[in-house]
């Protein structure tokens, strides 16, 4: 595994104009590295640049994901795959929030991506989710839960199709904060990614280490989290082999530090130095 830097340069006007007194509670959230082979070894991880104009993180390039809603904390959908226990177990929380973290993650990527980590009742995989896109819609607008959308589509949701991969929690000196909770899934054989949101106004299947040299260059702006994820991912020579690792979860909230060297991100250490 790819030893986390200790610190990340950021640009000058990364700080918020105001810094609040009080930080703000972290909203729960979930984000999904949808990956698949490259031709010659390797990786793609799918990339969406966000809108310039949002609230949070605009402009940047990001894995899919978002805040949970609260229908999928309270969710009973059909599942298959390893249970509530088990999320809770690797990501440190509770069963509850565990299922709904896992119910976001499926939900966010087939809103954001068009990508349905779902099959049917004999176990067979969702090979085209273009039949659901009205589906997908009403989620969006969320006239819809996942739990009514799965039901209604005779659907179950793959939860083994998800791997836990890390657990990012935003600078307290940020306004807009979240605990994001990153998976890791391949993109189900058929199936193609889009970039039919309005959150993004970009998308691109990548190398990780392709993605990372342009952001070195200033073309990809992309959030430290991003930045060390792709690092780790660009160590595996295929999907099995990323899906295969074993993966210690621990909850890394970084810190923002402005002094005479410039503007940074701090890491903590990691457990045990």
């Amino acid at each position: 595994m790819t030893n986390r830097p200790r610190a990340v340069p950021l640009p000058d006007d990364f700080l918020p104009p105001e810094i609040p007194e009080t930080p703000a509670t972290p909203k729960d959230a979930a984000t999904v590295m949808l990956v698949r082979d490259a031709i010659g070894g390797g990786v793609e991880v799918f990339l969406q640049r966000r809108v310039q104009g949002m609230a949070f993180a605009g402009g940047m390039t990001v894995f899919p994901g978002g805040g949970l809603d609260q229908r999928d904390v309270d969710s009973t959908v059909a599942w298959h795959g390893p249970g509530a226990s088990a999320w809770a177990e690797w990501f440190g929380c509770d069963t509850a929030l565990a299922r709904g973290l896992v119910c976001a993650a499926v939900r966010e990527t087939f809103e954001e991506s068009g990508v349905l980590l779902a099959g049917d009742a004999e176990g067979v995989i969702v090979a085209d989710s273009t039949p659901y896109h009205d589906a997908r819609e009403a989620l969006i607008s969320r006239e819809l839960s996942l739990a009514g959308f799965l039901d209604d589509a005779g659907l179950v949701l793959r939860a083994d199709l998800l791997r836990p991969w890390a657990s990012w929690v935003t600078p307290a000196q940020e306004p807009r904060r979240y605990d994001a909770r990153f998976f890791l899934a391949a993109l189900p054989e058929g199936q193609r990614a889009d970039d039919a949101t309005t959150e993004a106004e970009s998308s691109v299947w990548a190398r990780p280490a392709d993605a990372l040299a342009e952001a070195d260059a200033g073309d990809r702006p992309m959030m430290p989290p991003t930045r060390v994820t792709l690092a780790e991912l660009a160590e595996y020579d295929s999907v099995a082999d990323a899906l295969a690792a074993r993966r210690e979860i621990p909850r890394v909230e970084p810190t923002i530090v402005r002094d005479s060297e410039g503007v940074r991100v701090e890491f903590p250490p990691p457990r045990g130095v």
